[in-house]
């Protein structure tokens, strides 16, 4: 069955949306916005463009691993370049981030290694990067999860006196979780210093946002004594100045915020997943004529930032990002399998290494290495 959206004139991607960038690229004034963004130097612009048009390049190679065997699952997040980069640049060294499955453009902005995306997904690893080296939590499969982990750290980093800042991604499908409920509960009942992005990409698997919210949910925070903001999370501008806000407000001790980015998945929810049995193709269309990478390639164009050779080298600097992922895959070493035992505990365990043995030999009771 075919669901197109029947959504309230609430709950239009423009309705009460702040912005910068225009479809087309053109400059428009936001109060709110502008004095976030004014320091942006040309260099500091053209790293957000190369690191969404790196991220759009990952994740397509993320898609092809999957669709060629070597990964067990990719959660694509084509589309949802901006409000990924966007927010992250804010980031201080010090933050913490507590993503989704999606937030590929996170990761690759904290600084993640080619093999830091695809070992987990290749079930190689349980988590594949370094938490403390990048500042990032594991990715979380158990939806809205994350809200609480981050507000938990925020409320310890809060006591250490430390002006660092936890932020949960999540999607609009999250909002719907008891967990994201009760995550805001404790952060502005403790004026946390944390920020909640939610990347509203329209669907949760095959629901529309129009089943989980009647208005816009950036309107819930505020009845929790959350201060919230509705960006548009295909303009990356204006996600730099939402998230440096909320940022700013943590830092000085005025506690959590929420930011909804309305934006769009333009691929399937996972590559398990058809979405041409749910949504309608005129509306994919029509969200692709407000590509987040066009948009902002058309300002840079226009003010003299990005030329046809600069282009070629972020290309480039993409495929070859593509190549590292992929060599990083497919020469993956896969472990025995009873290593699942090893790093339990901090020092050896009598009843866990009894377990393990017990493992190794029902593996050998298969005459051949597993």
């Amino acid at each position: 069955m075919t669901y197109t959206r029947t959504d309230a004139a609430d709950l239009a991607e423009d309705v009460g949306t702040a912005r910068l960038l225009e479809p087309d690229g053109t400059r428009v004034a936001d109060p709110s916005l502008d004095p976030w963004v004014v320091d942006l130097a040309p260099d500091a612009l053209r790293a957000l463009h190369r690191d969404m048009v790196l991220t759009r390049r990952l994740d397509a190679e993320g898609v092809a691993l999957q669709r060629q065997g070597q990964l067990a699952l990719w959660a694509p997040c084509r589309g949802q370049e901006a409000v990924q980069i966007g927010t992250a640049h804010a980031l201080a060294a010090g933050d913490f981030v507590f993503p989704s499955y999606r937030e590929h453009g996170v990761l690759l902005a904290r600084g993640a290694q080619p093999a830091d995306y695809v070992l987990a997904w290749r079930g190689e690893e349980h988590s594949a990067y370094d938490h403390a080296a990048i500042g990032v939590a594991p990715l979380q499969i158990i939806i809205g999860a994350q809200s609480l982990h981050a507000t938990g750290w925020a409320m310890g980093a809060q006591r250490d006196g430390s002006t660092d800042v936890a932020v949960a991604y999540y999607g609009d499908g999250a909002t719907s979780q008891g967990d994201v409920n009760e995550a805001l509960v404790f952060a502005s009942s403790f004026r946390a210093p944390v920020v909640f992005v939610c990347s509203n990409n329209q669907w949760a698997i095959s629901e529309p946002v129009s089943v989980q919210a009647r208005f816009p949910i950036a309107g819930r925070a505020p009845g929790f004594g959350v201060p919230s903001m509705r960006v548009d999370g295909n303009d990356v501008l204006a996600c730099v100045g939402a998230m440096r806000w909320a940022l700013d407000r943590a830092r000085r001790g005025e506690g959590p915020s929420f930011l909804e980015a309305v934006t769009y998945r333009m691929g399937p929810h996972t590559t398990s997943d058809d979405p041409t049995r749910y949504r309608d193709a005129a509306e994919v269309e029509r969200w692709a004529r407000r590509d987040p990478i066009a948009r902002f390639e058309a300002f840079l164009r226009a003010e003299g930032l990005l030329d046809d050779d600069a282009a070629a080298e972020v290309d480039a600097a993409a495929d070859a990002l593509a190549a590292d992922v992929r060599a990083a895959c497919i020469g993956a070493t896969t472990r025995p399998a009873d290593s699942l035992f090893d790093h339990v505990y901090a020092e050896p365990h009598a009843p866990l290494a009894a377990q393990k043995a017990e493992y190794r030999a029902y593996l050998d009771g298969f005459g051949e290495d597993e």
